[in-house]
């Protein structure tokens, strides 16, 4: 029996003005919290000087179906772009 190579799903969320936008980001993203394994999030600036964009990188489980509503989701919202890709080694 071949052993099932693993898959690896990454979604990657750019934000655009944050402080409008983060917590409907971040209400959708609770929602779908049992999909998200990991999650990273970027901005550049601290204290005073923080960016009005943003970066939120998610690896994801479950199935590809729930990871392209969850995209969908995200992608309706204003100011919000989100992709995602599946990575995995072929077993040679």
């Amino acid at each position: 029996m071949a052993e099932k190579v693993p898959v690896k799903t990454i979604m990657a969320i750019l934000v655009e003005n944050r402080k409008e936008t983060a917590e409907k980001v971040q209400k959708i993203l609770t929602g779908w919290g049992c999909l998200i394994k990991t999650r990273l999030g970027l901005h550049d600036g601290v204290l005073d000087n923080c960016s009005d964009a943003g970066l939120i990188v998610l690896e994801l489980v479950g199935n590809p179906e729930q990871h392209k509503e969850l995209c969908d989701k995200l992608n309706k919202l204003p100011g919000v772009k989100a992709d995602y890709m599946e990575l995995s080694f072929d077993q040679k």
